[in-house]
């Protein structure tokens, strides 16, 4: 199958072709978060135009904000203020003449995992993206859960100390309570620096305390961890897990298996994965 996946992001739009469940080309720029929603859309057109052959049959497309899904109407985009209500399926599929589906950034995570990546085989499960933000997507029953208002998983929202689990769960911990880059903590890790050890091990208590509140709302038997804090891992897996130990349901614990993402390019091939799991579910 021959398919567009794009993934808008907070500072880049990435633009795949994907063959046969592999990535042939991918056209990628910058953008600008002042930019009109004509202009990015415009933007987007583009590369669309760059990487699209006749023989594509959709386009998929995963966005950091909550999307009415059937209309495929964005909104509140984060890091692009114009973007308020965007009809973006209806103008790409008037553009292209190509069925379009749009969903959120996690939603289109974990869809990628479970056709191409960790999530092979399983039916229940929470992919959570740890990286400038924190989120989950959601599988029950080999199905896709986005919610009524497409806001099922974002577990970053939820209250936890003085703040909530984003703050303390995904890159913005290292900068706003360590006043420190993640990419430069994990250098300092990777040299064995104590201090950074450290940070990472505070981190993964919090992250640990973030994950029994999944377990608690969702009980899947699979988490797969995406962004860029996920190449941290060995760093703060241990506290993470001794953080979980005195989560209530022991039985659940035993039966949970938590993986990191392999796929460098999950965004669009999980973009991309909204047009397979359509055809799969209907």
């Amino acid at each position: 199958m021959d398919l567009i996946g794009i993934d808008l992001g907070a500072t880049n739009v990435r633009v795949a072709r994907i063959l046969n469940n592999n990535i042939i080309s991918v056209s990628t720029e910058k953008i600008e978060n002042s930019a009109s929603p004509e202009d990015l859309i415009n933007q987007i057109r583009m590369l669309i135009s760059k990487e699209i052959e006749p023989s594509v049959s959709a386009i998929g497309m995963g966005v950091p904000s909550v999307v009415d899904v059937e209309a495929g109407i964005v909104y509140d985009v984060q890091n692009i203020p114009s973007w308020k209500k965007v009809p973006l399926k209806k103008i790409l599929e008037k553009d292209f003449d190509k069925p379009v589906f749009i969903n959120n950034d996690a939603n289109c995570f974990v869809l990628g995992e479970k056709y191409f990546g960790k999530a092979r085989g399983s039916s229940s499960v929470a992919g959570l993206i740890i990286g400038t933000g924190f989120a989950a997507g959601l599988i029950f029953n080999n199905k896709l859960y986005s919610g009524p208002n497409c806001g099922a998983g974002e577990v970053g929202m939820i209250p936890y100390l003085d703040s909530i689990y984003e703050h303390y769960c995904s890159g913005q911990f290292f900068e706003k309570h360590k006043n420190i880059k993640g990419s430069k903590l994990f250098e300092l890790a990777l040299e064995n620096d104590e201090e950074a050890l450290d940070v990472y091990e505070e981190f993964g208590t919090h992250l640990g305390n973030a994950l029994k509140a999944v377990l608690y709302a969702y009980d899947p038997e699979l988490i797969v961890f995406g962004g860029g804090v996920r190449k941290a891992y060995p760093f703060f897996k241990d506290a993470m897990y001794r953080s979980m130990a005195d989560f209530a349901y022991k039985n659940s614990l035993d039966n949970l298996t938590i993986t990191v993402s392999e796929l460098d390019e999950i965004a669009v091939l999980g973009a991309a994965a909204l047009v397979l799991d359509h055809k799969t579910q209907n």
